[in-house]
């Protein structure tokens, strides 16, 4: 279930959101969580550039409806020497109801020269030491 995994991103269920049946459509639940994910990959590898490359099955256990509140986790699994694969899991933040979970995916460290890239990491950080400097420095 939720092993492992820190719930931060919360989301309301909007009327935009909905599909025709009237629950959460799966492309906007894909969206954020793709988002999010690239989010926390830049934070874990300390580089705004990275990518999606992959995403294994994804498993819609439950659906949401309008006016609910889901919240979305991840956790890293595994550093790769240019990647970063993590887990993923949505729920009811009312309920603790499982709605989706994804087991892997897999974000690449890009360069400059838009290749893969080494990122030197192998542990998840809970600070924000990694976050990129070209970031940072502008915030000064």
């Amino acid at each position: 279930m939720a092993k492992g995994i820190t719930f931060h991103t919360r989301k309301w269920v909007r009327p935009e959101d909905l599909n025709a049946n009237g629950t959460l459509f799966g492309g906007s639940l894909l969206r954020w969580i793709d988002e999010e994910a690239a989010i926390y990959s830049i934070i874990q590898l300390g580089n705004k550039h990275v990518v999606t490359k992959f995403m294994s099955e994804i498993n819609f256990i439950a659906s949401a409806k309008e006016g609910d509140l889901i919240e979305m986790g991840l956790t890293a699994i595994d550093f790769g020497r240019t990647s970063i694969s993590l887990r993923a899991e949505v729920r009811n933040i009312f309920t603790q109801e499982s709605i989706l979970t994804i087991e892997k995916i897999v974000f690449v460290n890009i360069g400059e020269d838009g290749t893969p890239q080494p990122h030197g990491y192998d542990h998840i950080t809970y600070t924000r030491d990694r976050i990129p400097l070209e970031i940072t420095k502008a915030l000064v």
